[in-house]
């Protein structure tokens, strides 16, 4: 690889790195609310159910991806997928004004087994987004010649499971340090759930460039007006994102124990 395509694959896992802190911070937050009301040694195992499931789906995810990447359908279907949560997310948070944590959280009837089943759907739902999220950063970087696994080009696996890698290790040791960001800036993550939809435009954008599909040319899905949107629109979102985010005070009283 030359120096200018370690540069540009540096900065895809930097976004990604920043992006799965974000997702996977989330995910340890979810699940720690929906244990907290189990006995603690119940409380112990469900976490450890929770993030063996993390790391089987978010592995199976990658590997089915990798093969069906490359179908327009398949792209397209992720595209709104994304679009879909970051919008889902971003109307629960500023229009709906949900109470996740605290429905969660007061679900006393669930037993331990019925609550494992809640952490791994949880589980589903956060590996499919992180994947996806990674795979659409991923595929429109130049091809490294590496050999293929599935559909994907040798680096294009390469940063997708160091992004999944990674996600998983926040998760389980620095977690705390991305919930305890996120309670102090929480404009963080709707900042998050923008860059997943802009993230789900560039997927859609692949898609309409799929030969099979020709909405748009390969040469635009590729070419630099368009990266240099991309880029340029994703960086103004997390600027945006961090300085608008008001802190709050340090005694809000949010749980700040996670996994």
């Amino acid at each position: 690889m030359d120096i200018g395509l370690l540069l540009e694959y540096g900065w895809v896992l930097l976004i990604l790195i920043g992006l799965e802190g974000i997702l996977a911070a989330d995910n340890a937050l979810v699940i720690a609310t929906m244990v907290k009301h189990l006995p603690e040694k119940q409380r112990k195992k469900a976490l450890f159910y929770g993030l063996a499931g993390a790391f089987l789906f978010r592995f199976g995810s990658l590997f089915i991806i990798s093969y069906l990447v490359h179908i327009w359908q398949v792209q397209a279907v992720g595209a709104i997928y994304l679009l879909g949560i970051a919008i889902y997310h971003i109307l629960k948070k500023h229009v709906l004004q949900p109470k996740l944590m605290k429905a969660a959280g007061e679900d006393k009837g669930s037993g331990f087994w019925m609550t494992v089943v809640k952490v791994e759907l949880a589980d589903i739902a956060f590996a499919i987004d992180s994947i996806l999220a990674a795979v659409a950063l991923a595929v429109m970087l130049p091809e490294t010649g590496l050999p293929t696994i599935g559909g994907l080009d040798g680096g294009h696996f390469a940063v997708i499971l160091a992004g999944g890698i990674i996600g998983l290790v926040i998760m389980r040791f620095a977690a705390g340090f991305f919930v305890e960001l996120l309670d102090k800036r929480p404009g963080l993550e709707t900042a998050a759930f923008f860059i997943v939809g802009w993230v789900g435009v560039k997927l859609g954008i692949y898609a309409m460039s799929h030969p099979e599909l020709a909405i748009l040319s390969d040469g635009f899905a590729k070419g630099a007006p368009w990266k240099i949107t991309f880029w340029s629109v994703l960086l103004l979102i997390g600027v945006t994102g961090w300085f608008l985010s008001k802190e709050k005070p340090k005694d809000s009283g949010e749980i700040k124990q996670v996994v």
